[in-house]
């Protein structure tokens, strides 16, 4: 599975605001929001959802990485967004250190094979290092576009 396959274009910032959790996630949803992927009526719906999954242990991976995901039953079929913060994210990641490198992740409440493998594809590219110094040094949204359709060709 390639990350382009449901990262939404529109879904892509590389100036993320938010310095806190509950911020951040609600950032990453208006970007999903703002690409037609999800209806602003379910926003609230949707951060409670990422919340609670992040109740239950947090989605920051380490390597300045979190990867905030939730089943929802607003949507279809998997989508993602992606946000870049300059500043850091306190996101209570396992190795303390702040997340300057996200992927959010939606998936349709009964697609367990998608939203998994989606998972996998992501955290395998974020082992690599160039990855993701290259992506914290993207100026421009076409920049990640590059980056990750660059790494999708490649680590197949």
């Amino acid at each position: 599975m390639k990350i382009k396959e449901f990262l939404s274009d529109g879904a892509i910032t590389v100036d993320l605001k938010s310095v806190n959790k509950t911020d951040a996630l609600k950032e990453l949803v208006d970007l999903l929001i703002g690409a037609g992927e999800v209806d602003k009526k379910d926003k609230a719906k949707v951060v409670d959802l990422l919340t609670a999954r992040e109740a239950l242990g947090s989605t920051a991976i380490g390597h300045n990485v979190g990867i905030p995901h939730a089943k929802v039953d607003c949507i279809k079929s998997l989508v993602g967004a992606f946000g870049l913060s300059r500043r850091g994210v306190d996101f209570d990641s396992l190795d303390g250190e702040p997340v300057y490198i996200f992927f959010l992740l939606l998936a349709p409440q009964d697609s367990a094979g998608p939203h998994l493998k989606a998972l996998a594809r992501i955290s395998r590219l974020i082992k690599d290092k160039y990855f993701r110094e290259t992506l914290r040094q993207a100026k421009e949204k076409k920049d990640v576009v590059r980056i990750i359709e660059t790494e999708d060709d490649k680590k197949l």
